[in-house]
């Protein structure tokens, strides 16, 4: 495995005696490596080449033989140890921690903002200015934006009692929404106002949720198994159009074990994080299947643990 992940060049038992010094002919290996070929464990690209791991033969590498974590993750996991909150924007935080991590590992590295559990509406106060109108949403404790929108003089009146009516409507529902269909004539216009501030503020934060902080596409792109562009439009159409669908729960997903074809050829390697609110945010690497996954998986949880540190 070590030398396959260094050279991506099939491995041969006369290669393997000679590195790794082994006590044992070649033929000897040779016939061991036919049994791991007989279990599915390797596979043969063409029949004069030596053995590459299959899938499953990497499922079990990361489930019984991972080495202890290479000097490049200690490394990093020293360095996040001093890591102060310097940022004035978590994104600042999160775009620096994922050039981190594809500098340290070469592979595409993505982190997600922390999402806090079932952020429902649970409030609104609404507060009129002159023509302008402060909405404030309340969705928790730790769950509060503000919306700043221009009030026509005609609703200027209406606002008492929209905030009346919206609320009702919040505590006789319980689950976040607003039943605008029942929306008395009379709140009509500053009703429709609030509705469509709304639905563009719930639109923007359900953006935000899927979006990702991504970096280390040109060493991705370095890699033999991306020198293809068939082979990794797809993974790149994903992280950009649809980074939520390349998360699973934190772990090591390797070829088809994930659920998405598109990363069928890839191995993604994941850690979760949580924020002092509850939040739920995720650090991953996606790469080969031919990867350093002990380095992989130290580096995310690493990540992963700095940032529960920071936002706790």
């Amino acid at each position: 495995m070590r030398h396959y992940v260094d050279t991506t060049e099939p491995v041969g038992s006369k290669t393997l005696v000679r590195r790794f010094g082994l006590e044992a002919s070649a033929a000897t290996v040779r016939s061991a490596m036919g049994a791991l070929e007989q279990r599915g464990l390797l596979t043969q690209p063409h029949t004069s080449a030596g053995r590459i791991p299959s899938q499953a033969g990497y499922r079990v590498y990361v489930n019984e033989l991972l080495p202890t974590p290479g000097a490049a993750a200690s490394q990093l996991e020293r360095e996040l140890g001093s890591l102060g909150l310097q940022w004035a924007a978590l994104d600042d935080l999160l775009q620096h921690l994922a050039r981190r991590l594809a500098d340290l590992t070469g592979l595409l590295s993505l982190i997600t903002r922390p999402q806090p559990p079932n952020p429902l509406l649970q409030a609104v106060r609404l507060v009129a200015s002159g023509d302008r109108l402060l909405v404030l949403l309340v969705q928790g404790q730790a769950g509060h934006s503000s919306l700043n929108l221009r009030l026509p003089a005609a609703s200027s009146t209406q606002v008492e009692m929209l905030e009346r009516w919206a609320n009702t409507q919040l505590q006789l529902r319980g689950d976040g929404r607003i039943a605008w269909a029942q929306l008395p004539l009379e709140l009509h216009s500053s009703g429709e106002l609030l509705r469509h501030a709304l639905d563009q503020h719930q639109q923007q934060a359900e953006h935000l949720k899927g979006a990702a902080i991504a970096a280390g596409l040109g060493g991705l792109l370095t890699q033999p198994e991306f020198q293809q562009s068939t082979s990794v439009r797809p993974l790149l159409q994903l992280v950009e159009e649809a980074p939520q669908q390349v998360l699973q729960e934190g772990g090591i997903w390797i070829g088809a074990e994930h659920p998405n074809h598109a990363l069928h050829h890839c191995a993604l390697v994941q850690a979760d994080y949580r924020s002092g609110d509850g939040g739920l945010g995720h650090v991953a690497l996606i790469g080969p299947m031919r990867m350093a996954y002990a380095t992989a998986r130290a580096a995310v949880r690493s990540v992963a643990q700095v940032l529960e540190r920071l936002l706790a």
